[in-house]
């Protein structure tokens, strides 16, 4: 068995309140086999476990592992040829995508991760080509990437049956083309042969073969109410309940979602989804940027968590989140990171000071902005709770698997630090991913001082540079004329898709977030 005693400068073992954290001065911890089941100061620990191996040097300060609750890809869009524009358009600038190996590129934004103090992620998978066979295997590879580096995953592979480039039927959006542009869609289209008995079968699958793993955790993603008809909604609903499954969601992350919406079945998305039982504990709602007060008080009473996804809504121009609202009716909340941050990387620390800022509504009011305590619950506690380790995870206390970071103290007080300042405030607002000394995921550590102790990082990124200095092949020079082309046809959609009467602005008053 494996036992490791693991010191600090201080060690922060929970938020207590969205302010307030409990703190242990010169704090340690001893793990079992991925456990924890000892906690005290160093001197304590030491004296009464002399032989356990030390991690540490007891000049970092350690914090519960953070909870990347909301992920896609490796390599960014901004990497891959797809620049930053409205989430509707984007969707068409992603066909530029180069086909990536998808261990590789996996490894890719792991190795970012965990730099930043990530131990685990919610891998929300889609646009994988191919029949079940295709998907399966790399969905697969996708898993194998987390459980080679060593970090937990819990993976999900986003459910679409309809809708597929924009909020109209495959077909009539072909029809509504061009002559020259019908033949390339329609073969981009077929391309994504899943049925949807394939994806449920798919969920069974990984379930089968992954779930019981220490580090896997296999959920369902149902992408976003466009891309979902009634009868796959009925079908996410009932695998949850048979499995006990968690489901991610992307919802109402744009004012044209919104609409869709009312469109479709005369109210709100939320209360779409809430006919077929969907809200609820076991629900989670990526970005919820234009839910409603009705909505959101609904969510409260069902228990529905929501992950905010703070960068991505700035980058592609989603909007604001009211994320104080649903601090104020209780909703647990997580963090998410998606494609990548506001540095075109995923980088946590960097995104905590991100959601501490950006909801920060004038006035003197004490309780009205977020606080060191709230961003760091949202990194810990609230991801790990919209995942199936829900609260075995997010703090640092006794029975509770062992992931965490320890991150040097020097490197954020140095030069100099008023000895006032709170330990969480200094390490939210100053540490950086440099400062990351060393991160354990269930009792192993899994990076140290700048070095992977699974992987060989420069040797994966070598494989990934080489494979992408190939030629494009002829699908994907393909797909980067259509994108090209489709640019003009998309916009002319969605141009008077939203009637202004019947929406908020989409500016939000500062009162509002």
């Amino acid at each position: 068995m494996a036992v490791t005693l693991v010191r600090s400068r201080a060690m922060i073992t929970k938020t207590l309140s969205d302010t307030a954290w409990e703190e242990i001065a010169d704090g340690a911890l001893i793990q079992e086999d991925g456990i924890i089941t000892a906690i005290g100061t160093f001197d304590d620990l030491h004296r009464k476990h002399p032989h356990i191996p030390v991690v540490g040097s007891g000049r970092e300060v350690m914090l519960p592992g953070f909870v990347n609750a909301h992920h896609h890809v490796g390599l960014t869009p901004v990497q891959l040829g797809s620049p930053d524009m409205p989430l509707e358009l984007w969707f068409v600038t992603r066909m530029v995508a180069r086909n990536v190996n998808p261990y590789l590129d996996t490894l890719y934004s792991a190795f970012e991760m965990i730099g930043s103090g990530i131990t685990t992620v919610q891998h929300l998978h889609g646009w994988a080509p191919g029949k079940l066979p295709d998907v399966e295997k790399r969905a697969g590879d996708v898993i194998r990437a987390y459980e080679d580096i060593g970090m937990r995953v819990s993976y999900c592979f986003a459910l679409r049956d309809q809708n597929r480039l924009v909020y109209q039927a495959d077909q009539d959006f072909v029809a509504s083309l061009p002559p020259e542009l019908r033949g390339p869609m329609q073969r981009w289209f077929d391309r994504f042969q899943l049925t949807l008995d394939d994806n449920l079968d798919l969920f069974r699958n990984l379930h089968r073969s992954h779930n019981a793993k220490r580090r896997v955790r296999v959920q369902l993603a149902p992408a976003n109410l466009h891309w979902c008809s009634d009868k796959a909604l009925a079908a996410m609903a009932e695998l949850s309940r048979s499995h006990d499954a968690p489901i991610h969601m992307h919802l109402v992350e744009t004012a044209y979602q919104k609409e869709y919406a009312r469109r479709r079945g005369g109210g709100t998305a939320a209360e779409y989804l809430d006919r077929f039982g969907l809200l609820g504990p076991n629900m989670t709602l990526g970005h919820g940027v234009w839910l409603n007060e009705k909505d959101i008080d609904r969510l409260a009473e069902t228990g529905t968590c929501i992950c905010h996804n703070c960068s991505s809504n700035f980058r592609l121009r989603s909007g604001v989140a009211p994320l104080n609202r649903f601090e104020a009716k209780g909703i647990n909340t997580a963090i998410g990171l998606d494609e990548a941050g506001i540095n075109d990387d995923r980088d946590m620390l960097q995104e905590l000071r991100l959601v501490l800022r950006a909801h920060r509504v004038p006035g003197m009011g004490d309780n009205e902005v977020p606080g060191m305590g709230q961003v760091l619950r949202m990194a810990t506690v609230g991801g790990a709770r919209t995942t199936s380790w829900r609260d075995s995870l997010g703090t640092l206390e006794v029975g509770k698997g062992a992931d965490l970071s320890l991150i040097d103290w020097d490197s954020v007080a140095y030069p100099y630090l008023d000895e006032l300042t709170p330990t969480l405030d200094a390490v939210v607002q100053r540490a950086k991913a440099s400062a990351v000394r060393a991160v354990m995921c269930d009792g192993e550590v899994i990076y140290q001082e700048g070095r992977f102790t699974r992987v060989d990082r420069d040797g994966a990124l070598k494989a990934l540079h080489d494979d992408l200095s190939r030629a494009l092949s002829d699908d994907e020079v393909e797909r980067r004329k259509l994108s090209k082309a489709l640019l003009p046809h998309a916009k002319r959609f969605y141009a008077d898709y939203i009637d202004p009467s019947r929406h908020e602005p989409f500016y939000r008053p500062s009162s509002r977030v």
